[in-house]
């Protein structure tokens, strides 16, 4: 009779499987490990009990004590997993721009989560990363696992996840690919494999954006950018990363990181997150290089369940500029076709008040005004803040614009793409790009976008 006696028993010994599509035209082969089948749903399982278990030995972690850490998800689920079989409490901090269903699942196992700016340096009090240290000292009895520095990480790979793909493959593997986040899983298994095998060539999935790729290359800490890509990737290095065990570093942008993880669900029916998005692309990239009989594993860290709002979500996925519009128009071909082309730009100076922009709003039914000075966008004003000022009263409509007025509209020439203009449209809180034409400035809003798709004009 096989019976666990609990669900952490079941974390390991996930599957390998062959791809069949994608590969297509690789000399070789290419397995993916699906971490998947963990009972948390991801490759962090592993280190989630393998920390815990280290705190509960040396007494870092007390009985009824509370676990807390900063996570983008997948480490979460796997500590809330532990702190429900084994009576913990559990306070998580993430980053605002990870996927809605995963602060979900962790509240859905009676974990506390605080939600954090995504677009702070780490050493901001505001971040993930500082807050998680804040809960940790303000409250009794927590122990936080920091999986960026708990050497602990990379140690639950070596002793798992190597070996697992070691003798999956009967000691065959000559290619190991996985993304990089903490650094542990693709350290861990390096590790294992190298030491059974020097030969073993490890490639690792950076975001572009993040500053693994040049810190590998340069040895040069440069300045991380945002990026889309959930769960791998850094703005530092943590600990926990062994980058001498690494041979290759390739980016892969935002875009065909979430096309790969569609292409992955619809071609080898495997639903999975924009970062195997990232390992995959990566994969191929690096599978170029390729003999016949070398076999690459790609690690695939978790489910696709917990994206389908953005992964998976056209509508999301075009709002942020990650999937082709399908509308073949230039800026300037979308002023014709609503035209708009030949009608005034309604706008302000930064010395007007913010009586006029009422005024003007009301009388042109616009609800975000230009703001110029000297023919140049300097300044931009929406509806919303003139309502906000309304409400405080008439002395407030007597300021000057330049005084509450936010950032300038964004600016394209006429024959920028749609794309382009979409993409500029995600991006900013007032929905409206200016088009720079033989006639002066004009304006595209949303509005516009949306009949210029069905054909309507003005």
């Amino acid at each position: 009779m096989k019976i666990y006696d609990h669900i952490l028993e079941t974390v390991g010994k996930t599957p390998l499987v062959r791809f069949r599509q994608i590969s297509r035209g690789i000399s070789g082969t290419i397995a993916a490990k699906l971490e998947a089948f963990n009972p948390g749903g991801s490759v962090k399982d592993r280190i989630a009990i393998h920390m815990i278990d280290a705190a509960e030995r040396d007494g870092s972690l007390k009985p009824g004590g509370t676990i807390v850490e900063c996570t983008s998800g997948n480490t979460g689920l796997g500590l809330a997993l532990i702190a429900c079989i084994r009576g913990y409490k559990a306070v998580f901090t993430m980053p605002d721009k990870v996927a809605e269903e995963k602060s979900k699942l962790l509240r859905a196992f009676g974990a506390e989560v605080i939600m954090c700016p995504t677009a702070v340096e780490p050493e901001d009090p505001r971040s993930y990363y500082s807050v998680a240290k804040r809960v940790t000292q303000e409250r009794e009895n927590c122990f936080s696992p920091n999986q960026y520095e708990n050497e602990w990480n990379p140690h639950a790979h070596y002793t798992s996840t190597g070996p697992e793909i070691w003798d999956d493959t009967d000691g065959t593997v000559t290619h190991l690919v996985a993304g990089m986040g903490t650094g542990g899983t693709i350290s861990g298994v390096a590790r294992f494999l190298k030491e059974k095998n020097p030969d073993v060539k490890v490639i690792g999935g950076d975001p572009v954006g993040s500053l693994y790729k040049e810190y590998f290359e340069t040895g040069v800490l440069g300045e991380a950018n945002s990026y889309k890509t959930e769960g791998i990737g850094e703005d530092m290095i943590p600990s926990t990363i062994d980058l001498s065990l690494i041979d290759q570093v390739i980016q892969i942008s935002d875009v065909d990181a979430y096309a790969m993880a569609q292409r992955l669900a619809r071609e080898e029916g495997i639903l999975s997150g924009s970062s195997a998005g990232t390992a995959v692309c990566a994969a191929l990239e690096a599978a170029k290089q390729m003999k016949e009989g070398d076999l690459m594993v790609v690690i695939i860290p978790d489910t696709g369940e917990r994206y389908l709002s953005k992964v998976f979500d056209e509508d999301w996925l075009r709002r942020n500029g990650l999937v082709e519009s399908g509308l073949s128009l230039t800026a300037g071909e979308i002023l014709d076709r609503r035209g708009t082309r030949n009608q005034k730009l309604f706008s302000l100076q930064p010395a007007d008040e913010i009586r006029s922009a009422v005024e003007l709003m009301q009388s042109e039914e616009v609800s975000q005004i230009p703001i110029l000075e000297d023919g140049e966008p300097v300044g931009s004003i929406r509806e919303g803040l003139v309502i906000e000022k309304i409400l405080k009263g008439n002395c407030e409509l007597e300021r000057k614009i330049s005084e509450v007025m936010e950032e300038a509209f964004p600016m394209v020439e006429e024959g920028a793409s749609s794309d382009d203009v979409f993409k500029l449209l995600a991006r900013r809180p007032s929905n409206a790009v200016l088009v720079n034409t033989s006639d002066g400035l004009r304006i595209i809003t949303n509005y516009d976008m949306i009949h210029s798709v069905s054909g309507r004009r003005s």
